[in-house]
C-alpha cells in the first residue's frame, strides 16, 4: 500500500490533454459546436451584401429537405434514407436518417427575399440585407 501519492502527477496529466487539445486542429476549439460530426456541415459566409449558407447533403433529394426561419434562428432539416446493397455490408460509415441544424442568422437580413438553390447536392441559401441595414445617401438642404 502506497502512503504517499504524486500530488504533481494529476496536473502533468492535465497539461499533456491540454496541450494535445489545443494543438489538435480537430480539437473543435477553434471551429466551435460545428466541428466534425455536425452534419449537416455548413459554411456560413458575406458574398457582397448578402449572407450565404451552404450545405452540403450528398444523398439527400431536394424535396426532402425543410428549409424554415423563425426570427433569428435558420432550420434546415430532412431524412437521408438508406442505400439497400445487394449483398452484406463490409463496411458502413454512411449515415442515414433524420437530420436537422440550426443556426442563428444576424439581425440585419430581409429573410423574406431568401432564395434557395439546390446543385450536386450542395444547398445554397442566399439571403439578402433587410432595406433598413443598407446605406443609404442623405442629401444635405442649404437653409
Amino acid at each position: 500500500m502506497t502512503l504517499f501519492t504524486d500530488p504533481f502527477g494529476g496536473l502533468v496529466a492535465l497539461q499533456a490533454e491540454l496541450d494535445k487539445w489545443l494543438n489538435s486542429p480537430r480539437s473543435g476549439l477553434f471551429t466551435g459546436v460545428s466541428g466534425a460530426g455536425v452534419y449537416p456541415p455548413l459554411n456560413v459566409f458575406r458574398d457582397k451584401d448578402e449572407l450565404v449558407v451552404r450545405a452540403e447533403l450528398p444523398g439527400v433529394k431536394p424535396d426532402a429537405i425543410n428549409v424554415s426561419v423563425e426570427r433569428r434562428r435558420l432550420t434546415i432539416e430532412g431524412e437521408r434514407t438508406p442505400e439497400r446493397p445487394r449483398g452484406a455490408f463490409h463496411r458502413r460509415e454512411r449515415v442515414f436518417g433524420k437530420f436537422s441544424r440550426t443556426v442563428n442568422l444576424p439581425e440585419d437580413l430581409d429573410v423574406d427575399k431568401a432564395a434557395a438553390q439546390w446543385k450536386d447536392g450542395v444547398l445554397t441559401l442566399r439571403i439578402p440585407p433587410a432595406a433598413a441595414a443598407k446605406p443609404r445617401q442623405i442629401t444635405v438642404q442649404a437653409a
